[in-house]
């Protein structure tokens, strides 16, 4: 499955977000680091909660990435 992911920078009251697109680029997942496990539940994407997880851990803010699940 060929996604893309986006980690964005938030503000004092704003938290960090991540966003994950599928091969169209439309958005499949909007979600905050913190709340990373619900959401990947959701969208029957928790099998890949450890490897998402390591990859928004050292992704840059800004840096769109190629995700290949």
């Amino acid at each position: 499955m060929k996604m893309y992911i986006l980690k964005t920078k938030g503000t004092a009251k704003i938290p960090d977000y991540v966003q994950l697109r599928d091969s169209n680029f439309v958005l499949s997942s909007h979600f905050t680091v913190s709340d990373m496990a619900n959401v990947l539940t959701r969208n029957d994407l928790a099998k890949f909660k450890e490897k998402l997880s390591e990859i928004i851990n050292k992704l840059p803010y800004g840096e769109l990435q190629e995700l290949d699940l």
